[in-house]
Protein backbone atom coordinates (compact mmCIF):
# COMPACT_ATOMS: atom_id res chain seq x y z
CA UNK A 1 0.00 0.00 0.00
CA UNK A 2 1.21 3.50 -0.87
CA UNK A 3 -0.76 5.25 1.85
CA UNK A 4 1.56 6.78 4.43
CA UNK A 5 0.91 5.53 7.97
CA UNK A 6 1.37 8.43 10.36
CA UNK A 7 2.83 7.90 13.83
CA UNK A 8 0.22 7.21 16.42
CA UNK A 9 -1.99 4.84 14.39
CA UNK A 10 -5.71 5.31 14.78
CA UNK A 11 -7.33 8.57 15.78
CA UNK A 12 -6.95 9.21 19.50
CA UNK A 13 -9.83 9.67 21.88
CA UNK A 14 -8.14 12.92 22.81
CA UNK A 15 -8.02 14.20 19.24
CA UNK A 16 -9.87 17.34 20.23
CA UNK A 17 -7.20 18.00 22.90
CA UNK A 18 -4.44 17.54 20.36
CA UNK A 19 -5.28 20.59 18.27
CA UNK A 20 -2.02 22.29 17.59
CA UNK A 21 -1.66 25.40 19.73
CA UNK A 22 0.30 28.15 18.02
CA UNK A 23 0.32 31.85 18.53
CA UNK A 24 -1.97 33.45 15.96
CA UNK A 25 -0.37 36.34 14.16
CA UNK A 26 -2.07 39.66 14.78
CA UNK A 27 -1.68 40.70 11.15
CA UNK A 28 -3.98 37.87 10.05
CA UNK A 29 -6.82 38.73 12.43
CA UNK A 30 -9.06 39.83 9.59
CA UNK A 31 -8.81 36.36 8.02
CA UNK A 32 -9.60 34.38 11.17
CA UNK A 33 -13.01 32.93 11.88
CA UNK A 34 -13.97 30.54 14.70
CA UNK A 35 -15.09 27.02 13.81
CA UNK A 36 -18.86 26.66 13.89
CA UNK A 37 -20.37 24.54 16.70
CA UNK A 38 -21.15 21.75 14.22
CA UNK A 39 -17.57 21.81 12.90
CA UNK A 40 -16.32 21.55 16.48
CA UNK A 41 -18.67 18.63 17.10
CA UNK A 42 -16.85 16.68 14.39
CA UNK A 43 -13.67 16.99 16.44
CA UNK A 44 -15.23 15.31 19.48
CA UNK A 45 -13.59 11.95 20.32
CA UNK A 46 -16.58 9.79 19.32
CA UNK A 47 -17.45 11.78 16.20
CA UNK A 48 -14.06 12.56 14.65
CA UNK A 49 -15.43 11.86 11.20
CA UNK A 50 -13.95 11.92 7.71
CA UNK A 51 -15.91 12.09 4.46
CA UNK A 52 -14.72 9.81 1.66
CA UNK A 53 -15.97 10.28 -1.92
CA UNK A 54 -14.88 7.65 -4.44
CA UNK A 55 -15.16 8.91 -8.01
CA UNK A 56 -14.73 6.51 -10.93
CA UNK A 57 -13.60 8.05 -14.21
CA UNK A 58 -13.96 6.84 -17.81
CA UNK A 59 -10.40 7.81 -18.77
CA UNK A 60 -6.97 7.66 -17.21
CA UNK A 61 -5.96 10.79 -15.30
CA UNK A 62 -2.97 12.99 -16.00
CA UNK A 63 -1.92 13.91 -12.43
CA UNK A 64 -0.18 17.15 -13.47
CA UNK A 65 -3.24 18.41 -15.36
CA UNK A 66 -5.49 17.28 -12.50
CA UNK A 67 -3.46 19.30 -9.99
CA UNK A 68 -3.69 22.41 -12.16
CA UNK A 69 -7.48 22.07 -12.48
CA UNK A 70 -7.76 21.48 -8.71
CA UNK A 71 -5.80 24.64 -8.03
CA UNK A 72 -8.02 26.68 -10.36
CA UNK A 73 -11.29 25.30 -9.00
CA UNK A 74 -11.31 23.45 -5.69
CA UNK A 75 -8.75 25.66 -3.98
CA UNK A 76 -10.75 28.78 -4.74
CA UNK A 77 -12.88 27.88 -1.74
CA UNK A 78 -11.22 29.35 1.34
CA UNK A 79 -11.87 26.35 3.62
CA UNK A 80 -9.43 24.24 1.59
CA UNK A 81 -6.58 26.67 2.18
CA UNK A 82 -7.11 27.11 5.93
CA UNK A 83 -5.58 25.49 8.99
CA UNK A 84 -7.57 24.77 12.12
CA UNK A 85 -5.60 26.48 14.86
CA UNK A 86 -6.19 26.87 18.59
CA UNK A 87 -5.85 30.57 19.48
CA UNK A 88 -4.17 30.99 22.86
CA UNK A 89 -5.49 34.53 23.17
CA UNK A 90 -9.07 33.25 23.03
CA UNK A 91 -8.67 30.48 25.59
CA UNK A 92 -7.86 27.82 23.01
CA UNK A 93 -10.78 28.59 20.68
CA UNK A 94 -10.15 26.90 17.33
CA UNK A 95 -10.16 29.21 14.32
CA UNK A 96 -9.72 29.01 10.56
CA UNK A 97 -6.35 30.53 9.63
CA UNK A 98 -5.32 31.14 6.04
CA UNK A 99 -2.19 29.35 4.84
CA UNK A 100 -0.31 28.65 1.63
CA UNK A 101 -1.20 25.29 0.08
CA UNK A 102 1.35 23.02 -1.57
CA UNK A 103 -0.86 20.99 -3.90
CA UNK A 104 1.72 18.19 -4.04
CA UNK A 105 1.18 17.50 -0.34
CA UNK A 106 -2.54 17.01 -0.89
CA UNK A 107 -2.62 15.01 -4.14
CA UNK A 108 -1.21 11.49 -3.78
CA UNK A 109 -0.37 9.41 -6.86
CA UNK A 110 0.72 5.92 -5.75
CA UNK A 111 2.50 3.61 -8.18
CA UNK A 112 0.24 0.71 -9.08
CA UNK A 113 0.64 -2.43 -11.15
CA UNK A 114 -1.82 -2.12 -14.07
CA UNK A 115 -1.74 -5.89 -14.58
CA UNK A 116 -2.59 -6.92 -11.02
CA UNK A 117 -4.99 -9.83 -10.58
CA UNK A 118 -7.71 -8.03 -8.62
CA UNK A 119 -7.77 -4.24 -9.19
CA UNK A 120 -11.23 -3.85 -7.58
CA UNK A 121 -9.97 -5.46 -4.39
CA UNK A 122 -6.86 -3.23 -4.47
CA UNK A 123 -8.98 -0.06 -4.61
CA UNK A 124 -11.23 -1.35 -1.82
CA UNK A 125 -8.21 -2.18 0.35
CA UNK A 126 -6.63 1.19 -0.42
CA UNK A 127 -9.72 3.03 0.83
CA UNK A 128 -9.88 0.77 3.90
CA UNK A 129 -6.25 1.58 4.63
CA UNK A 130 -7.03 5.32 4.49
CA UNK A 131 -9.39 4.82 7.44
CA UNK A 132 -6.36 3.74 9.48
CA UNK A 133 -4.44 6.88 8.58
CA UNK A 134 -5.22 10.12 10.44
CA UNK A 135 -4.60 13.50 8.85
CA UNK A 136 -2.07 15.96 10.15
CA UNK A 137 -3.56 19.20 11.45
CA UNK A 138 -0.44 21.03 10.30
CA UNK A 139 -2.04 21.02 6.83
CA UNK A 140 -5.56 21.79 5.60
CA UNK A 141 -7.47 18.57 6.31
CA UNK A 142 -8.17 17.17 2.85
CA UNK A 143 -6.44 15.09 0.19
CA UNK A 144 -6.99 13.45 -3.20
CA UNK A 145 -5.66 10.00 -4.13
CA UNK A 146 -5.32 9.25 -7.86
CA UNK A 147 -5.38 5.55 -8.78
CA UNK A 148 -4.70 5.07 -12.49
CA UNK A 149 -5.93 1.51 -12.46
CA UNK A 150 -8.63 -0.08 -14.63
CA UNK A 151 -11.39 -1.68 -12.54
CA UNK A 152 -14.64 -3.43 -13.47
CA UNK A 153 -16.53 -0.14 -13.92
CA UNK A 154 -13.92 2.60 -14.34
CA UNK A 155 -10.65 3.33 -16.12
CA UNK A 156 -9.31 5.23 -13.11
CA UNK A 157 -10.42 6.16 -9.60
CA UNK A 158 -9.96 9.21 -7.40
CA UNK A 159 -10.53 8.96 -3.65
CA UNK A 160 -11.37 12.31 -2.04
CA UNK A 161 -10.94 12.51 1.72
CA UNK A 162 -12.09 15.56 3.71
CA UNK A 163 -12.47 16.02 7.45
CA UNK A 164 -16.13 16.57 8.31
CA UNK A 165 -15.33 19.82 10.13
CA UNK A 166 -14.75 21.48 6.73
CA UNK A 167 -18.25 20.70 5.47
CA UNK A 168 -20.94 18.06 5.21
CA UNK A 169 -21.26 15.65 2.31
CA UNK A 170 -23.84 17.82 0.54
CA UNK A 171 -21.45 20.79 0.47
CA UNK A 172 -18.55 18.66 -0.72
CA UNK A 173 -20.58 16.98 -3.46
CA UNK A 174 -21.97 20.36 -4.53
CA UNK A 175 -18.44 21.78 -4.79
CA UNK A 176 -17.26 18.79 -6.82
CA UNK A 177 -20.27 19.02 -9.14
CA UNK A 178 -19.77 22.78 -9.55
CA UNK A 179 -16.39 21.89 -11.07
CA UNK A 180 -18.13 20.03 -13.91
CA UNK A 181 -18.23 21.31 -17.49
CA UNK A 182 -21.93 22.19 -17.11
CA UNK A 183 -24.15 22.28 -14.05
CA UNK A 184 -26.05 18.97 -13.84
CA UNK A 185 -29.79 18.66 -13.42
CA UNK A 186 -31.46 16.85 -10.53
CA UNK A 187 -34.91 15.33 -10.00
CA UNK A 188 -37.40 18.08 -9.18
CA UNK A 189 -39.08 17.98 -5.78
CA UNK A 190 -42.83 17.68 -6.12
CA UNK A 191 -45.06 19.78 -3.89
CA UNK A 192 -48.58 18.85 -2.92
CA UNK A 193 -51.12 21.01 -4.75
CA UNK A 194 -53.21 23.36 -2.63
CA UNK A 195 -56.94 22.76 -2.86
CA UNK A 196 -58.75 25.87 -4.08
CA UNK A 197 -62.29 24.56 -3.93
CA UNK A 198 -62.66 24.14 -0.15
CA UNK A 199 -64.15 26.89 2.00
CA UNK A 200 -62.24 28.88 4.62
CA UNK A 201 -63.32 26.73 7.59
CA UNK A 202 -61.99 23.37 6.31
CA UNK A 203 -58.72 25.06 5.31
CA UNK A 204 -58.42 26.81 8.69
CA UNK A 205 -59.26 23.59 10.54
CA UNK A 206 -56.71 21.59 8.52
CA UNK A 207 -53.95 24.15 9.07
CA UNK A 208 -54.68 24.33 12.81
CA UNK A 209 -54.69 20.56 13.10
CA UNK A 210 -51.42 20.35 11.14
CA UNK A 211 -49.74 22.82 13.51
CA UNK A 212 -50.94 20.92 16.59
CA UNK A 213 -49.81 17.63 15.06
CA UNK A 214 -46.41 19.12 14.21
CA UNK A 215 -45.94 20.32 17.79
CA UNK A 216 -47.02 16.99 19.30
CA UNK A 217 -44.85 14.92 16.96
CA UNK A 218 -41.88 17.17 17.65
CA UNK A 219 -42.25 16.77 21.42
CA UNK A 220 -42.53 12.98 21.12
CA UNK A 221 -39.53 12.78 18.77
CA UNK A 222 -37.40 15.01 21.01
CA UNK A 223 -38.14 12.77 23.99
CA UNK A 224 -37.29 9.65 21.98
CA UNK A 225 -34.07 11.21 20.73
CA UNK A 226 -32.96 12.12 24.26
CA UNK A 227 -33.92 8.65 25.50
CA UNK A 228 -32.02 6.94 22.67
CA UNK A 229 -28.96 9.08 23.28
CA UNK A 230 -28.66 8.34 26.99
CA UNK A 231 -30.53 5.21 28.10
CA UNK A 232 -32.91 3.61 25.56
CA UNK A 233 -30.64 1.29 23.61
CA UNK A 234 -31.17 -0.75 20.47
CA UNK A 235 -31.20 -4.55 20.61
CA UNK A 236 -27.71 -6.04 20.47
CA UNK A 237 -27.88 -7.63 17.01
CA UNK A 238 -25.08 -8.83 14.69
CA UNK A 239 -25.22 -5.36 13.09
CA UNK A 240 -24.76 -3.30 16.26
CA UNK A 241 -21.45 -2.28 17.78
CA UNK A 242 -21.20 -3.23 21.48
CA UNK A 243 -19.89 0.25 22.38
CA UNK A 244 -19.07 3.65 20.90
CA UNK A 245 -15.40 2.58 20.75
CA UNK A 246 -16.25 1.47 17.21
CA UNK A 247 -15.63 5.12 16.23
CA UNK A 248 -11.89 4.41 16.47
CA UNK A 249 -11.81 1.29 14.29
CA UNK A 250 -10.97 1.00 10.57
CA UNK A 251 -13.75 0.68 8.00
CA UNK A 252 -14.28 -1.26 4.83
CA UNK A 253 -16.31 0.60 2.21
CA UNK A 254 -18.18 -1.52 -0.34
CA UNK A 255 -20.92 -0.68 -2.80
CA UNK A 256 -23.62 -2.34 -4.84
CA UNK A 257 -25.21 -0.80 -7.95
CA UNK A 258 -28.89 -1.20 -8.81
CA UNK A 259 -31.05 -0.16 -11.73
CA UNK A 260 -32.72 3.17 -10.94
CA UNK A 261 -35.42 2.22 -13.44
CA UNK A 262 -36.35 -0.76 -11.22
CA UNK A 263 -36.67 1.55 -8.23
CA UNK A 264 -38.79 4.00 -10.23
CA UNK A 265 -40.98 1.16 -11.48
CA UNK A 266 -41.83 0.27 -7.86
CA UNK A 267 -42.24 3.96 -6.96
CA UNK A 268 -44.67 4.68 -9.79
CA UNK A 269 -46.65 1.50 -9.30
CA UNK A 270 -47.10 2.02 -5.56
CA UNK A 271 -47.63 5.81 -5.70
CA UNK A 272 -44.75 6.45 -3.33
CA UNK A 273 -41.31 8.11 -3.59
CA UNK A 274 -37.82 6.85 -4.38
CA UNK A 275 -36.94 7.45 -0.74
CA UNK A 276 -39.87 5.25 0.36
CA UNK A 277 -38.70 2.44 -1.90
CA UNK A 278 -35.07 2.71 -0.75
CA UNK A 279 -36.08 2.56 2.92
CA UNK A 280 -38.39 -0.38 2.22
CA UNK A 281 -35.71 -2.41 0.45
CA UNK A 282 -33.28 -1.55 3.27
CA UNK A 283 -35.73 -2.82 5.88
CA UNK A 284 -36.32 -6.00 3.87
CA UNK A 285 -32.59 -6.51 3.25
CA UNK A 286 -31.65 -6.01 6.91
CA UNK A 287 -34.40 -8.47 7.92
CA UNK A 288 -33.09 -11.13 5.50
CA UNK A 289 -29.51 -10.64 6.67
CA UNK A 290 -30.33 -10.83 10.38
CA UNK A 291 -32.61 -13.82 9.83
CA UNK A 292 -29.70 -15.68 8.28
CA UNK A 293 -27.36 -14.65 11.10
CA UNK A 294 -29.74 -15.81 13.83
CA UNK A 295 -30.34 -19.03 11.89
CA UNK A 296 -26.61 -19.72 11.75
CA UNK A 297 -26.36 -19.11 15.49
CA UNK A 298 -29.12 -21.67 16.13
CA UNK A 299 -27.41 -24.29 13.96
CA UNK A 300 -23.81 -23.69 15.11
CA UNK A 301 -22.72 -21.70 12.10
CA UNK A 302 -24.46 -23.66 9.37
CA UNK A 303 -26.90 -21.84 7.08
CA UNK A 304 -30.60 -22.55 7.59
CA UNK A 305 -33.38 -22.27 5.08
CA UNK A 306 -34.01 -18.61 4.25
CA UNK A 307 -37.78 -19.15 4.40
CA UNK A 308 -37.57 -20.19 8.05
CA UNK A 309 -38.14 -17.37 10.51
CA UNK A 310 -35.21 -17.29 12.95
CA UNK A 311 -35.68 -13.69 14.14
CA UNK A 312 -36.26 -12.92 17.83
CA UNK A 313 -39.39 -10.98 18.66
CA UNK A 314 -39.42 -7.20 19.07
CA UNK A 315 -35.97 -6.34 17.73
CA UNK A 316 -35.30 -2.63 18.22
CA UNK A 317 -33.12 -1.38 15.36
CA UNK A 318 -32.93 2.37 14.84
CA UNK A 319 -31.15 4.38 12.16
CA UNK A 320 -29.92 7.94 12.46
CA UNK A 321 -31.31 9.36 9.23
CA UNK A 322 -29.56 12.54 8.10
CA UNK A 323 -31.43 15.41 6.43
CA UNK A 324 -30.19 18.43 4.48
CA UNK A 325 -31.54 21.57 6.22
CA UNK A 326 -30.50 24.14 3.64
CA UNK A 327 -33.12 26.71 2.74
CA UNK A 328 -32.04 26.69 -0.91
CA UNK A 329 -30.76 23.22 -1.77
CA UNK A 330 -29.22 22.83 -5.19
CA UNK A 331 -26.01 23.05 -7.21
CA UNK A 332 -24.51 26.45 -7.98
CA UNK A 333 -21.78 27.64 -10.30
CA UNK A 334 -18.25 27.60 -8.91
CA UNK A 335 -18.18 31.40 -8.70
CA UNK A 336 -21.22 31.30 -6.38
CA UNK A 337 -19.87 28.36 -4.35
CA UNK A 338 -16.68 30.18 -3.36
CA UNK A 339 -18.37 33.43 -2.26
CA UNK A 340 -18.14 34.22 1.46
CA UNK A 341 -21.93 34.45 1.93
CA UNK A 342 -22.93 32.08 -0.84
CA UNK A 343 -26.50 30.96 -1.45
CA UNK A 344 -25.02 27.44 -1.42
CA UNK A 345 -24.80 27.69 2.41
CA UNK A 346 -21.41 26.06 2.87
CA UNK A 347 -20.72 24.07 6.02
CA UNK A 348 -22.47 21.45 8.14
CA UNK A 349 -26.14 22.28 7.58
CA UNK A 350 -27.51 18.89 8.57
CA UNK A 351 -30.02 17.58 11.05
CA UNK A 352 -31.19 14.08 11.72
CA UNK A 353 -34.19 12.05 12.78
CA UNK A 354 -34.46 8.62 14.36
CA UNK A 355 -35.92 6.10 11.93
CA UNK A 356 -37.04 2.72 13.37
CA UNK A 357 -36.58 -0.26 11.07
CA UNK A 358 -39.06 -3.02 11.93
CA UNK A 359 -37.08 -6.23 11.55
CA UNK A 360 -39.37 -9.04 10.45
CA UNK A 361 -40.03 -11.35 7.51
CA UNK A 362 -43.21 -10.38 5.68
CA UNK A 363 -45.30 -12.68 3.52
CA UNK A 364 -46.11 -9.79 1.17
CA UNK A 365 -43.00 -7.75 0.21
CA UNK A 366 -45.24 -4.74 -0.53
CA UNK A 367 -45.84 -4.49 3.23
CA UNK A 368 -42.28 -3.14 3.49
CA UNK A 369 -43.35 -0.28 1.18
CA UNK A 370 -46.41 0.41 3.31
CA UNK A 371 -44.29 0.50 6.47
CA UNK A 372 -41.72 2.84 4.94
CA UNK A 373 -44.31 5.24 3.55
CA UNK A 374 -46.18 5.46 6.87
CA UNK A 375 -43.00 6.11 8.85
CA UNK A 376 -41.49 8.68 6.52
CA UNK A 377 -44.81 10.55 6.22
CA UNK A 378 -44.83 10.71 10.02
CA UNK A 379 -41.26 12.04 10.04
CA UNK A 380 -42.22 14.80 7.59
CA UNK A 381 -44.65 16.16 10.20
CA UNK A 382 -42.02 16.99 12.82
CA UNK A 383 -39.30 19.56 13.55
CA UNK A 384 -37.01 16.90 15.04
CA UNK A 385 -34.18 17.45 12.54
CA UNK A 386 -34.05 21.22 13.05
CA UNK A 387 -34.29 20.84 16.82
CA UNK A 388 -31.42 18.34 16.85
CA UNK A 389 -29.20 20.72 14.88
CA UNK A 390 -30.06 23.56 17.28
CA UNK A 391 -29.36 21.44 20.37
CA UNK A 392 -26.10 20.13 18.90
CA UNK A 393 -24.91 23.73 18.57
CA UNK A 394 -25.92 24.50 22.16
CA UNK A 395 -24.31 21.37 23.60
CA UNK A 396 -21.05 21.81 21.68
CA UNK A 397 -20.79 25.41 22.83
CA UNK A 398 -21.52 24.88 26.53
CA UNK A 399 -21.21 21.14 27.34
CA UNK A 400 -18.93 19.63 24.70
CA UNK A 401 -17.65 16.65 26.67
CA UNK A 402 -20.96 15.47 28.17
CA UNK A 403 -23.84 16.16 25.81
CA UNK A 404 -22.35 16.77 22.34
CA UNK A 405 -22.81 13.31 20.88
CA UNK A 406 -24.99 11.41 18.45
CA UNK A 407 -27.76 9.05 19.57
CA UNK A 408 -26.77 5.47 20.30
CA UNK A 409 -28.36 3.83 17.26
CA UNK A 410 -27.47 0.72 15.27
CA UNK A 411 -26.70 2.47 11.97
CA UNK A 412 -26.55 5.73 10.03
CA UNK A 413 -28.43 6.29 6.78
CA UNK A 414 -28.42 8.92 4.05
CA UNK A 415 -30.12 9.12 0.66
CA UNK A 416 -29.15 11.75 -1.95
CA UNK A 417 -30.36 12.25 -5.51
CA UNK A 418 -27.49 12.63 -7.96
CA UNK A 419 -27.14 14.04 -11.50
CA UNK A 420 -29.63 12.81 -14.09
CA UNK A 421 -27.18 12.93 -16.99
CA UNK A 422 -23.48 12.01 -17.41
CA UNK A 423 -21.12 14.71 -16.14
CA UNK A 424 -17.43 15.53 -16.11
CA UNK A 425 -15.70 16.53 -12.88
CA UNK A 426 -12.31 18.22 -12.93
CA UNK A 427 -11.85 17.55 -16.64
CA UNK A 428 -12.79 13.86 -16.84
CA UNK A 429 -16.10 12.08 -17.48
CA UNK A 430 -17.51 10.34 -14.42
CA UNK A 431 -18.41 6.64 -14.38
CA UNK A 432 -19.76 6.52 -10.81
CA UNK A 433 -19.84 8.46 -7.52
CA UNK A 434 -19.76 6.72 -4.13
CA UNK A 435 -19.79 8.86 -0.95
CA UNK A 436 -19.16 7.38 2.50
CA UNK A 437 -17.68 8.03 5.98
CA UNK A 438 -15.37 6.67 8.61
CA UNK A 439 -14.94 7.62 12.25
CA UNK A 440 -18.66 7.37 13.07
CA UNK A 441 -19.80 5.63 16.32
CA UNK A 442 -21.79 2.90 14.53
CA UNK A 443 -20.72 -0.30 12.79
CA UNK A 444 -22.90 0.22 9.70
CA UNK A 445 -23.51 3.31 7.58
CA UNK A 446 -25.45 3.22 4.32
CA UNK A 447 -25.27 6.01 1.76
CA UNK A 448 -27.59 5.87 -1.24
CA UNK A 449 -26.81 8.02 -4.28
CA UNK A 450 -28.18 7.99 -7.83
CA UNK A 451 -26.27 8.80 -11.00
CA UNK A 452 -27.95 8.84 -14.42
CA UNK A 453 -29.90 5.53 -14.55
CA UNK A 454 -28.06 3.77 -11.70
CA UNK A 455 -28.40 3.82 -7.93
CA UNK A 456 -25.55 2.84 -5.63
CA UNK A 457 -25.79 1.72 -2.01
CA UNK A 458 -22.44 2.41 -0.34
CA UNK A 459 -21.80 0.56 2.92
CA UNK A 460 -19.18 1.58 5.48
CA UNK A 461 -18.71 -1.29 7.93
CA UNK A 462 -16.54 -2.33 10.84
CA UNK A 463 -15.30 -5.75 9.70
CA UNK A 464 -14.86 -6.90 13.30
CA UNK A 465 -18.66 -6.75 13.61
CA UNK A 466 -19.91 -7.16 10.02
CA UNK A 467 -17.40 -9.54 8.47
CA UNK A 468 -19.50 -10.27 5.38
CA UNK A 469 -20.61 -6.88 3.93
CA UNK A 470 -21.10 -8.36 0.46
CA UNK A 471 -23.68 -10.78 1.87
CA UNK A 472 -25.57 -7.75 3.18
CA UNK A 473 -25.32 -6.21 -0.30
CA UNK A 474 -26.74 -9.44 -1.74
CA UNK A 475 -29.67 -9.29 0.67
CA UNK A 476 -30.40 -5.67 -0.22
CA UNK A 477 -30.32 -6.56 -3.91
CA UNK A 478 -32.59 -9.56 -3.38
CA UNK A 479 -35.00 -7.39 -1.38
CA UNK A 480 -35.45 -5.03 -4.34
CA UNK A 481 -36.02 -8.00 -6.67
CA UNK A 482 -38.71 -9.44 -4.38
CA UNK A 483 -40.51 -6.09 -4.13
CA UNK A 484 -40.26 -5.49 -7.88
CA UNK A 485 -41.54 -8.99 -8.73
CA UNK A 486 -44.43 -8.54 -6.31
CA UNK A 487 -45.31 -5.21 -7.95
CA UNK A 488 -45.30 -6.82 -11.39
CA UNK A 489 -47.27 -9.81 -10.19
CA UNK A 490 -49.95 -7.86 -8.31
CA UNK A 491 -50.21 -4.94 -10.67
CA UNK A 492 -48.41 -2.77 -8.11
CA UNK A 493 -51.30 -1.18 -6.28
CA UNK A 494 -50.99 0.02 -2.71
CA UNK A 495 -54.03 1.35 -0.93
CA UNK A 496 -53.31 4.78 0.54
Amino acid sequence: MEVEHMKGGLRSRNHNLGLKRIKVREENDEEEEPLSPMARMFHQPESNIYIVVIVGYKRLIDPDVYKIILTETFLKHSRFSCLQVADEKSGGEVKWVKTNVDINKHVKVPMVDPYMASPDKFVEDYVANLSKTPMSMSLPMWDFHILNLKTSDAESTVVVRVHHSLADGTSLMALLLSCSDALPSFPAMKKKPISRGAGWFPIWFWKSWSVLLLMWNTLVDIWMCVATTYFLKDTQTPLKAPSSDVAFTPRRIVRRTFSLDDVKLVKNATHTTVNDVVLAMTQAGLSRYLNRKYGQAKSDGEARESCENNLPNNIRLTATLFINLRTSPGIYALEEMVKKNSKAEWGNKIGYVLYPFKIELKDNPLDYIRDAKAKIDRKKATLEAKFRMFMAKVFVRFYPTKLAKFPSTTMWFSNVAGPQEPISILGNQVAFIAPSLYGQPVALTIHVVSYVNKMSMVLSVDENIIADPYQLCDDLEEALKLIKNCVIGEGGVIDN
